[in-house]
């Protein structure tokens, strides 16, 4: 077992890169919240982020994969759209406009919550190197 140990820097650092993908992430899902058609005669998919613990000890966060939902494709009865099957009904990507935006919140606290470890490091080391002048 390889025993590794992150610093606070290389792990705020970490979660900022991790963070950031997954704003992205979900900005692409509420992007594309009404798109009917991806380009593949489907709707638009939505995709989530997963994350992982970096190594097996105290350590950072990595992006380990985006993943489609596989969840039911919701309809709408709109029968003059163009992507409207016979009934009229329209397939509509399985993207939660709330529960997305609730996710953004979360990742955007989370991100600056990293930032702010990093601008407390900072302090500390600007502290230590006056007490040492």
């Amino acid at each position: 077992m390889e025993v590794s140990s992150l610093g606070p820097i290389d792990i705020s650092v970490s979660g900022l890169r991790a963070h950031s993908k997954n704003i992205e992430v979900i900005s692409s899902n509420v992007a594309n919240a009404q798109s009917t058609d991806d380009g593949k005669g489907q709707p638009y998919r939505r995709i989530e982020a997963v994350m992982k613990a970096e190594g097996e000890s105290l350590g950072g966060v990595e992006m380990e994969d985006i993943v489609g939902d596989m969840a039911e494709f919701p309809k709408i009865f709109k029968p003059g759209h163009p992507d409207a099957d016979e009934q009229g009904y329209v397939k509509m990507p399985n993207v939660n406009l709330p529960v997305e935006m609730m996710n953004l919140n979360l990742a955007a606290r989370a991100y600056q919550a990293n930032t702010a470890v990093l601008r407390r490091y900072q302090q500390m080391v600007e502290t230590t190197l006056e007490l040492l002048r």
